[in-house]
């Protein structure tokens, strides 16, 4: 099969497009034939060598995907072949077919496309993770959502919306702008723009946000301190590199700095993630959004567009 393969850690030019074995499906496990995978920044921090969790060299990078089942292990029950899937949290989705434990495989509703499908699995449960189980959000409560148009962000507004949350958001163009809008965000700022703490504090009448889920903490942070409510929660979801803030920020205001890792997730909150995910499916609730479907051999290129500013949805690789 063909398959992404890194035999060295670096930069989008270590993704090798190669043939390697046709994995065989094992007991309590599911082989199923990729049809579409996922590119997260997680991605291209495994493949780099710097993120702590990569794997011993070579590996196939991606931890999302979707597609079709090929083959059921001994003891598998809830899948069949030809069924339409989804999977996540299995390191080796950028290749032609993958074998994934059963629990970690999920049916794509038949309105989704495959593509849609691998934009599900760590966008949405990440914000999960993030807004209700780390963060504890609640109905009524303010939430800000920095780079909004991205993938989490995109499954962060949707949840939060369906939760009756009221939402903020940032986003760094004007597509970004009018799809969170239609999301039903609330207000979307401008994080280029000279002063958008200042008018988000405007708008909230200088009492700020009670839950921020940051992005991109290493530039943001700082900034975060002054965005936050008394007794407020900044839920950090991604950074990049170092940031220096005044500790007494956080003191002042009783905030609570919460970071999110998804590997750490317990089997009973992926349970209790995946079972929000698939109810959302059904009703409509959450939509993934696709900004590029990829080529797999490809895979190179899409490493350099996600870290780049500008999202307005999902890159997908399709094979």
């Amino acid at each position: 099969m063909k398959a992404i393969v890194v035999s060295r850690f670096g930069g989008p030019e270590v993704l090798e497009y190669k043939e390697i074995a046709k994995p065989e499906v094992q007991k309590d496990s599911v082989l199923i034939a990729v049809k579409a995978a996922g590119v997260n920044p997680v991605d291209t921090y495994i493949r780099a060598g710097s993120f702590g969790y990569q794997k011993s060299l070579p590996f196939v990078p991606g931890i999302d995907g979707a597609g079709i089942v090929e083959e059921v292990g001994e003891g598998v029950s809830k899948f069949s072949k030809g069924q339409r899937v989804f999977f996540q949290g299995v390191m080796g989705s950028y290749a032609e077919y993958i074998v994934c434990p059963e629990s970690h495989v999920f049916a794509l509703p038949p309105s989704l496309s495959f593509s849609q499908g691998a934009a599900i699995g760590s966008p949405y449960a990440t914000a999960y993770h993030g807004l209700f189980q780390c963060a504890k959000a609640k109905a009524g409560q303010s939430v800000l959502v920095h780079g909004a148009s991205g993938g989490v962000g995109i499954a962060a507004v949707q949840f939060a919306k369906s939760y009756g949350l009221s939402i903020l958001a940032t986003v760094g163009t004007q597509q970004g702008r009018e799809l969170v809008l239609g999301m039903g965000a609330e207000k979307v700022f401008n994080h280029y723009e000279e002063g958008y703490v200042e008018q988000i504090l405007d708008y909230t009448k200088n009492q700020g946000v009670e839950i921020i889920l940051e992005m991109l903490a290493n530039k943001n942070l700082e900034k975060d301190l002054s965005l936050v409510a008394d007794r407020g929660k900044i839920v950090v979801i991604g950074s990049r590199g170092r940031i220096e803030i005044d500790p007494r920020n956080i003191l002042r205001k009783e905030a609570r700095l919460i970071g999110v890792n998804l590997f750490l997730a317990t089997p009973t909150q992926r349970k209790s993630i995946f079972s929000a995910i698939e109810a959302g499916l059904m009703n409509n609730t959450l939509r993934p959004v696709i900004r590029a479907e990829i080529p797999l051999e490809k895979a190179s290129l899409a490493h350099e567009m996600i870290l780049k500013p500008g999202a307005a949805g999902k890159i997908i690789l399709v094979t």
